[in-house]
């Protein structure tokens, strides 16, 4: 009986200084995509759940009143251009002035710079995604209109995970910045060490409470935003 209190004692000696916790992975780059334009959509290429790459083409908005505005600032520009050449050979004569000239070349930079403007726009009609992402919200469709400014899709970007946990403001002593701590995801049944690199109050009112951040290597395992997770802090190391 006594060699199993000693035990017992031995035993919580060892673990008194690790303290467990739940958290959650989540991800570090998280983008609303909306549109810059205005217009009906004409296509949507994804799907919630699908992965996309930097630069794939998200959905499409119609081009027609673009196209309208374009061709009539080129007819514009054209017969504006053709103008001024006509007055540079009248002011040679000295039968139109310096001032009319001018007041024409103005115009037609004017109209270039419109026409130059406008067709910038019309990369905008084709969203693509920043970077290397996952779907996982959509929230329009063919035939809808795209507003400027509205959410149409949330891209979580996989590939920068990290994991948040609570921990009990008494403990914050206990815990720095840089400290390793032991990772598991029972799920995926992964293990791995991680480093404590982020520590501020939970917003959550009288919470006395505390969030950590944590970084750590995915390695290969296909890991999601919002997957469980276990961490073990052991309070007797503090890394720097």
């Amino acid at each position: 009986m006594k060699k199993f209190i000693v035990l017992a004692l031995l035993i919580t000696n060892i673990f008194a200084n690790i303290i467990e916790l739940d958290g959650v992975t989540e991800s570090q780059n998280e983008k609303i995509i909306s549109s810059k334009m205005m217009g009906y959509i004409t296509k949507v290429n994804v799907n919630e759940g699908d992965s996309v790459k930097k630069g794939d083409i998200l959905y499409e908005i119609d081009s027609t009143g673009i196209t309208h505005d374009s061709d009539i600032l080129k007819s514009q520009v054209k017969t504006l251009e053709l103008n001024l050449k006509r007055y540079k050979n009248l002011l040679d004569q000295d039968l139109v002035s310096k001032y009319e000239y001018e007041q024409l070349e103005l115009n037609l930079l004017t109209a270039r710079t419109k026409l130059n403007e406008l067709n910038a726009n019309f990369s905008y009609l084709k969203v693509k995604a920043p970077n290397d992402a996952l779907v996982i919200k959509k929230s329009i469709k063919e035939g809808e209109m795209a507003m400027p400014g509205m959410p149409h899709l949330i891209l979580t970007d996989l590939n920068s995970l990290i994991i948040k946990a609570n921990i009990a403001e008494s403990n914050l002593k206990n815990i720095k910045l840089n400290q390793e701590v032991d990772i598991e995801i029972p799920s995926l049944e992964f293990k791995t060490k991680g480093k404590i690199v982020a520590i501020y109050p939970n917003t959550v009112a009288n919470a006395h409470s505390f969030v950590i951040k944590i970084d750590f290597d995915k390695k290969d395992f296909q890991i999601y935003p919002s997957m469980y997770s276990k961490i073990s802090i052991n309070l007797d190391k503090k890394d720097e």
